[in-house]
Parts: structure tokens; sequence; C-alpha cells
């Protein structure tokens, strides 16, 4: 489901821009993090933009478009997110970070990036892995809901990336059906890091609003909490509760189903109502294990490395090794 981030409205329906092979050049210039500015440079662009052929739109969203483009030399498909707007400064900022997050990472669990094209006014294309069944939203419509089996199997790959980004530190912060890709082998990569976070220093501070509102865990509503600090790792393992039991009941969990969403029913629903229960013919196995995830206090949450071992998963037999 689609809700408004910080009550800013954006037009995502912008045509496609030329994009070229050129190396940043902004009319006025942001100074990127060391870590950042790594990441750039390293990158040797081996497939020139002017060889991607646009074949279609993938979708929207975040300020930019996905295509689908195709490779003239080796008809390779591959996903282009373009970022529209990407000579504002904030916005820049979201795609550089995005960019170093996507360089740091090797999981066949997180989407892969290839190559970056920028415009010398700011504006940025990312060259991903194509994914092609969609994501897990578009599965839920599809399918309606899912069996214990496979949601075991989509849980386990989903805990297997987040297993690697906390491992390196990487906070993603808006985890949720449509930011998780889906091939047509059922194999599950997690996407889209422009709301991630690196945690280098045991000192960062981790700003709680950010993402998708009505998957953010309580505590992300009370910024003023905990010093302004807050576990972001166990903040992701919410978001993957609330997206793992709308799959398995077939509409977001929180709200009863047919009802649409506010800012004031989901606040009241993630902050003070009980935690979503599962129907009763759910099994005993699967009702722990979201109650593992959902947990008002996150000091309770479990951790991916410590999901990867619940009873619900070692039921069923692995199928993405």
């Amino acid at each position: 489901m689609a809700i408004v981030r910080h009550q800013r409205h954006i037009n995502l329906r912008l045509a496609l821009p030329y994009v070229t092979d050129r190396r940043p050049r902004f009319p006025l210039p942001l100074p990127p993090s060391e870590s950042t500015t790594t990441a750039v440079a390293a990158s040797t662009v081996t497939i020139p933009s002017t060889e991607l052929e646009r074949l279609g739109v993938l979708g929207h969203g975040n300020g930019g478009t996905v295509y689908k483009v195709q490779d003239k030399c080796t008809s390779k498909i591959y996903a282009l997110k373009v970022i529209h707007d990407g000579g504002d400064e904030t916005t820049r900022r979201k795609v550089y970070k995005e960019i170093d997050i996507l360089r740091k990472t090797d999981s066949p669990h997180v989407v892969r990036c290839y190559e970056t094209y920028e415009k010398p006014w700011g504006e940025v294309a990312i060259l991903m892995e194509y994914v092609d069944a969609g994501n897990l939203a578009t599965l839920r419509r599809k399918k309606g809901t899912l069996s214990d089996p496979e949601l075991a199997d989509i849980t386990r790959q989903i805990l297997k990336g987040l297993s690697y980004l906390h491992g390196n530190k990487i906070i993603h912060l808006d985890i949720k059906p449509s930011n998780l890709l889906v091939n047509d082998k059922m194999q599950v990569k997690i996407a889209d890091f422009g709301e991630s976070m690196i945690m280098d220093r045991t000192s960062d501070l981790c700003n709680t609003y950010v993402g998708t509102c009505a998957y953010m865990s309580p505590e992300r509503f009370d910024p003023n909490a905990n010093g302004g600090n807050f576990n972001g790792f166990l903040a992701d393992i919410w978001s993957l509760g609330v997206t793992l039991m709308e799959l398995y009941v077939g509409h977001f969990p929180l709200l009863p189903a047919g009802k649409k969403p506010d800012w004031p029913s989901l606040m009241c629903a993630i902050c003070f109502d009980d935690p979503p229960t599962l129907p009763p013919a759910a099994s005993d196995e699967l009702r722990n294990f979201l109650e593992c995830c959902l947990q008002k206090d996150p000091s309770k949450r479990w951790s991916a490395f410590q999901l990867l071992e619940h009873p619900f998963l070692i039921k069923y037999t692995a199928n993405d090794d």
C-alpha cells in the first residue's frame, strides 16, 4: 500500500531523461562522505548508457522511475532506476547513500548494482539487476494469500538478506512488500535503499522518521525516545513481521480489511493497539514467529540471526540455497 512520506507530494510521472556516462558534476557541489567518494570513484563504467535500450516502465517512486532496459550488445535485461530530481541537495545525498550501500553489498538476497550514470545537473541513473516477477506486493495481489511453506521459504530468504545487511551495519528502514523483489524462481531480493543507513560508529544516531509509516515500528513514532536514538536493526524486524502477516492474511494487517489508511488510524494502530494476531487456523509455529517480530518493546524482538533458527523455518526445507 502506498503511504505519503514526510507529507510531501512528488510528481513521479516525468519523461525519461537521456543519461550519459559522465562522472558526477553538479552545478551546486555537495561534498560527499569519504565512503561515498570511494564508492563512486571505484566504479568503472563497462556498460555505456548509450548501449541501453528502454523497453518499458517497471514502476515509480522516491522521486524517480524504474525502467526495463536491454543491453544492445549482450541482449541482457537490466532495471534502470532514474532519479529525476537528483539536482536537489537532499535527494542527491540519498542517491549517493543508496549507491554507496549498493556498491558495498554482495549477497544473493540483495539486489545487485552494476553501473551508475549521472547528468551534469545532478540527475542520476542506477543500473541494477532485473528481477522478473515484480515484488511481494504484486505476488500477494496475484495469489491472495500464501501457505506456511511458501511463507517460510520467502521469510528465510529475507532474513538471510537482513542478516547480511545487519552484519555489515546496514539498516534498511523501509522493509515492506513492494521493496522485496521476486523472480520466477521465487528468489527474493531486498531492494530500495533510499532510506537506509550505515551505522559506521557506535555513536551514530538513526533517524526514526524515514520510510513508509504503515510499516514503522512503534518506537519510531517518538523521535525523542531513547535520546533521539533507537535500534534500527530491530525496527527492520517489526517491518518484516507486518510484511509477513500481510502476505499470510492477504491485506494490510494493522487495519480492518478494506479500510483506507490515514495518519491517525495508523499511528493509533501501531502505537496504542495490541499487536495484530493471526486467524485461528494459523499454525502455532507461525503464530509464535510473528509474535517474536511484533513485540511493542523492541528489546523483546528477536534479531534476524535468531529468527533464522526459529522452529517455523526449521520445520520446512530451504529451497533458496
